[in-house]
């Protein structure tokens, strides 16, 4: 009897190590971007996104601001978006994601601004630098709804992603 206790509890500390040293794929992460805004002229873009992940389904909260250049008569962005992603398990050291999603936006020209809804489809890559931290650089095209400006501008940007 002492012997069988003995056993199970070497077995349970075995298992127990095991699981503590094992990693676990994150699920969840941050983004903090910095980019470019490519229509109808570069224009910075800097935002955030936060999301989690099923194994190859993700979902993911994402805000922008894009600036405003009155000399070429560009106007400044501000997308707000949820979004859904379906992408390669994150087994390796780069995860490759495929993304489409709605929101809305606010466009803003001197006085003049347009608030309406968008929808965005793009991709990317995440690629593990140490740890928990990843380099993101991810392509986007916005179709924006109402009377913008502009109704499809694209987007392009690298970010620092945290994974926990």
């Amino acid at each position: 009897m002492r012997t069988m206790r003995m056993r199970l509890a070497a077995v349970a500390a075995l298992a127990f190590a095991v699981v503590c040293t094992t990693p676990a794929p994150a699920g969840a992460d941050a983004t903090l971007f910095l980019g470019t805004t490519t229509s109808p002229t570069h224009r910075t873009v800097r935002g955030f996104a936060a999301g989690m992940s099923m194994l190859v389904v993700g979902f993911e909260f994402e805000y922008a601001s894009t600036t405003e250049d009155l000399l070429v008569s560009a106007p400044s962005l501000k997308t707000t978006s949820g979004n859904v992603s379906v992408q390669t398990p994150g087994l390796t050291h780069i995860q490759l994601y495929l993304t489409t999603g709605a929101g809305y936006y606010r466009e803003r020209l001197g006085n003049d601004q347009e608030t309406s809804f968008l929808f965005n489809n793009g991709g990317g890559v995440k690629v593990t630098i140490a740890g928990p931290l990843r380099a993101r650089v991810d392509y986007r095209i916005f179709n924006l709804r109402g009377t913008p400006r502009h109704s499809k501008v694209q987007r392009v940007y690298v970010g620092a992603n945290l994974a926990f």
